[in-house]
């Protein structure tokens, strides 16, 4: 490979072109963050979901800063020493959710290793103050692995989120270079101990990135996992490279192979499958809601 060929990306297929929406939501919702002061990982990791999810009126909100202990070959977010947590923000993303009228909120974080918890109270206390405010709102969290420490994990759950995520990202033999810090078999534990405490009370969810260079016996064996650690709920997407200095895609995945994949993960026994190249953690994340699933025995 060239040097100039390895500072491109490859051609965006069809399927992945977006048109960008029109109307006035977007810009209100942009607005209404910037007046609350809060991060949305929307912006800061580069999802190409954003100008949809806003113009819809959605957002997941990211708590505890915008920066990151972990630099994730894939991930946009910025890598710093993170600055201290803002006593008011919990209540500020509950505000959010009010004047947004949010039915389903999703709240995710930045890794925070510097922290003794993780930033697991913060979660609690913004999951407290979101349901105090809206209590008819189904609260998802995207959380990182705590380090798979259990007063952590405990103290998530004791807020009793409807949702609780937490992403394997990618398959076995991929992980170590597209994860930092994190392991394949410690997020698997971490939702293994969601299920094991929580029972069915709580719907458990991950989801991977596909095109980082995963076999797809790899990513059943992915899926298989998933499922021995009772996971409810899987995501299936295209990964795209935020920037030339993140990892670069090998593969792009064709929505009849998505299709395809998502029919099979069904058959495995998953409560709810999302799978579609642009299929993000939190896109869309409402067609997930206890309510809508409510026909489907955990």
């Amino acid at each position: 490979m060239t040097p100039a060929a390895a500072l491109t990306r490859p051609r965006i297929p069809e399927w992945l072109r977006l048109k960008l929406p029109t109307g006035n939501t977007f810009g209100q919702t942009r607005n209404l963050l910037e007046d609350l002061r809060l991060h949305t990982v929307c912006e800061s990791a580069k999802c190409p979901n954003h100008w949809e999810c806003w113009s819809k009126g959605t957002a997941t909100f990211m708590i505890a800063g915008d920066r990151c202990t972990r630099a994730c070959g894939f991930c946009a977010v910025t890598t710093a020493k993170p600055l201290a947590l803002e006593s008011d923000e919990p209540e500020r993303v509950a505000e959010a959710t009010r004047r947004m009228g949010l039915k389903h909120v999703v709240i995710t974080a930045v890794a925070r290793d510097d922290l003794p918890d993780g930033g697991a109270e913060h979660f609690r206390l913004t999951i407290e103050a979101v349901r105090a405010l809206n209590p008819a709102t189904v609260i998802e969290v995207l959380v990182p692995d705590f380090l798979e420490r259990e007063d952590s994990i405990e103290l998530v759950l004791s807020a009793r989120p409807e949702v609780f995520n937490h992403n394997l990202e990618t398959v076995r033999r991929l992980t170590p270079s597209v994860r930092s810090r994190a392991t394949y078999d410690r997020s698997l534990n971490v939702l293994r101990k969601v299920k094991e405490r929580s029972g069915n009370s709580i719907y458990s969810k991950s989801g991977l990135m596909l095109g980082l260079g995963e076999t797809e016996d790899e990513l059943i064996g992915a899926l298989s996992d998933l499922r021995r650690a009772n996971c409810d709920i899987l995501t299936l997407g295209q990964y795209l490279q935020p920037t030339l200095k993140h990892l670069p895609v090998e593969e792009f995945i064709s929505p009849a192979k998505f299709e395809q994949l998502g029919e099979h993960a069904r058959k495995m026994g998953f409560v709810h499958v999302a799978s579609g190249p642009m299929v993000r953690s939190s896109y869309h994340a409402d067609d997930f809601s206890p309510g809508a699933i409510a026909n489907h025995a955990l």
